[in-house]
Parts: C-alpha cells; structure tokens; sequence
C-alpha cells in the first residue's frame, strides 16, 4: 500500500503522457501528490519531503510548460520528471535523510527504529531507488537521442526499473531480518528468533 502511495503521481503522470498533452499529465501529478500529502494528514502521518518535492516538481513543470514553453517533446518531460526525482533521491542521501526513512519510520514499531543497522538499510534501499531513477533517466536520454526507438522500450524499461526497486524495497528488510536471526548469540549460540 505505501509503495503505491508513493508512486501514485509518478503513476498518474506516466499514464496520462500516453493519451493527453504534457500540461494535464504535469498538473494532474501534482494533483495526485497533494492528494498523497492531504491523506498524509488527514491520517496523522508525517508529510513526506518525496510528495512536497513532487507537488513542486510537477506543478513548476506543469506551469512552465503551459505558460512559458509549450514545445517540450514528450521524452524531454519525462527526462524532467526523473531527472528531478533522481535529485531528490540524491540530495536526501546528501543531506543524510533518505527519503525511504520517513515511510519507513511510519511501518516499523519503535525497537526496530532504535536498531543500528535501521539507517543503513534505509540508505540502501533509497540507493535502490536512485540506481532506479538513473536507469529512467539513461532511458529518457536514449529516447531523445534514438527517436526511432519504440514508446514501449522506454515504457518496459521504466516500468522494470520501478517494479525492481519496489520489490527490492519489500525484499531487503527481510532478507536483513533473516540475516540477523542467524547470527550467533554471545557464546555461539544461534539465534531462534
């Protein structure tokens, strides 16, 4: 549920790009974010700086284009989507705050946010997204570059680069749990738990 909330206007812009004008696809996931950040509060949750940054994204963009420059080729707006998405991910690492540490300070109970290897993880899957992120941008360059090259390359590729990171984002805390009960105890001992 919180990966799609996450994705929702990333979702709703992608989906829109391939049947309106970039003007509606830009407004309509800034729409979408606002919605994510509304539901946010509405619920009691912190706001997330992925949905902020998001809504500013899409609606500077959004507004740029329909006010300034209305000349953008589709592939060049979705190089602007991710480009500025990959920013986020990275100035949230720069800054020393991934961006997944929100989400995930929201799902886990308080013992496992006091855990040492918590923030490490976090920084890892939020590098899985960037690798994502980059791997999209690579795309949308390639799709400017070879303007021959099918719609649904890009599409397939984007879509593979997303859904890898999302499972990966599901996979890791696992995998790092089982890890961990495998660990032995002072003394040799094999933890059960």
């Amino acid at each position: 549920m919180m990966v799609l909330l996450i994705l929702a206007p990333f979702g709703a812009f992608a989906a829109l790009m391939l049947v309106t004008s970039a003007t509606v696809s830009l407004f309509a996931g800034a729409g979408v974010a606002a919605a994510t950040i509304i539901y946010d509060v509405a619920r009691g949750a912190s706001i997330k700086m992925l949905a902020v940054g998001s809504l500013i994204l899409f609606g500077a963009l959004g507004g740029y284009i329909a006010f300034i420059d209305s000349s953008w080729s589709s592939p060049a707006v979705r190089l602007a989507v991710d480009g500025g998405v990959l920013a986020m991910a990275l100035v949230s690492i720069a800054i020393r705050f991934p961006f997944t540490l929100q989400y995930a300070r929201e799902i886990v109970d308080s013992e496992t946010r006091k855990l040492p290897g918590f923030m490490h993880a976090n920084y890892v899957i939020t590098w899985a997204w960037t690798a994502a992120f980059v791997l999209m941008v690579l795309t949308n360059v390639l799709m400017i570059y070879l303007p021959s090259l099918p719609l649904w390359v890009g599409l397939a590729i984007a879509l593979a680069a997303r859904n890898g990171a999302a499972l990966f984002t599901k996979w890791y805390p696992k995998h790092r749990r089982e890890m961990a009960a495998k660990q032995p105890l002072p003394g040799g001992v094999i933890s059960a738990s």
